[in-house]
């Protein structure tokens, strides 16, 4: 049976990475070309995604002709839910919901306590659907074959998620062999087929080296980030300098951070 077939209500979870718009573009192709009625194709923004995933979404949106709804965390006393809709025009770029969030519980996430996910792309999502009148709706998730612990966590995970990607035994090679024939392409920094800006463009997941290289390339990237840590007075990873710090070494040296460090996975998606 085609992994990609939608036969019931479901949730198309679009990170805005070239994986999830793969998964997108397939269950498309499965239907003929048209988004299925029982589909709902949902993007949560944080405010922190880099301007180019932002096109990206839109991008498919238009070009695929195909209908996203884009969703943001919002907390205020006339906000009952936590969640509210925008659109490209409309969307958080300057962090807006990621620093709700954090005012709302008064520290920062971390790699012992990472709700950010949870709380700015998850939760909004299953409010946003409940709200539709779905209360259980099966999720497609862009995950790959090549990415197995992160299969593994979405078969333990107490909501109905598939993987299709994993399903058709779809790798990173694949999906960039499509990409590289498409007219449109997520325009962000590559290494070793996995978008470096993909998810919050400094996400302190990401490996330091990683991250360092972000901030030499674009300093004010950094700001959002070292304002928090010092907001709250904390830092997101414990074992890396603080944003502030790398900020500063990204003016004086280079080659700071070993580049065999593993990164963290985030389950924000690809």
């Amino acid at each position: 049976m085609n992994p990609y077939l939608i036969t019931e209500p479901t949730c198309i979870s679009f990170s805005g990475g070239r994986t999830s718009a793969y998964m997108l573009h397939q269950v498309l192709q499965a239907h003929g070309g048209k988004m299925p009625n029982e589909a709902i194709v949902c993007f949560a923004n944080t405010g922190k995604e880099d301007e180019a995933t932002l096109k990206f979404v839109h991008d498919c949106e238009t070009i695929w002709n195909v209908p996203i709804v884009w969703l943001e965390y919002d907390y205020a006393d006339e906000v009952k839910d936590r969640w509210k809709k925008v659109d490209y025009q409309t969307a958080s770029r300057k962090g807006e919901p990621f620093e709700k969030l954090i005012e709302k519980k008064k520290y920062l996430p971390n790699t012992f306590a990472r709700f950010c996910t949870s709380e700015l792309k998850i939760n909004p999502m299953k409010k946003y659907l409940k709200s539709l009148g779905h209360e259980d709706i099966v999720t497609f998730v862009g995950i790959r074959a090549d990415e197995p612990r992160r299969v593994a966590k979405m078969k333990t995970n107490e909501d109905i998620k598939e993987t299709p990607l994993a399903t058709a035994n779809v790798t990173v090679a694949e999906v960039l062999a499509f990409w590289e024939k498409q007219p449109f392409n997520l325009q962000t920094i590559t290494v070793n087929g996995n978008s470096l800006l993909s998810n919050c463009d400094l996400c302190f997941l990401k490996k330091a080296d990683h991250l360092f290289g972000l901030i030499q390339d674009k300093p004010e990237r950094a700001t959002w980030w070292a304002n928090m840590e010092e907001k709250i007075g904390a830092r997101f990873n414990q074992g890396h300098p603080s944003y502030a710090e790398m900020l500063k070494f990204s003016k004086d040296q280079t080659d700071m951070f070993d580049p065999n460090e593993e990164a963290i996975s985030c389950f924000c998606g690809d």
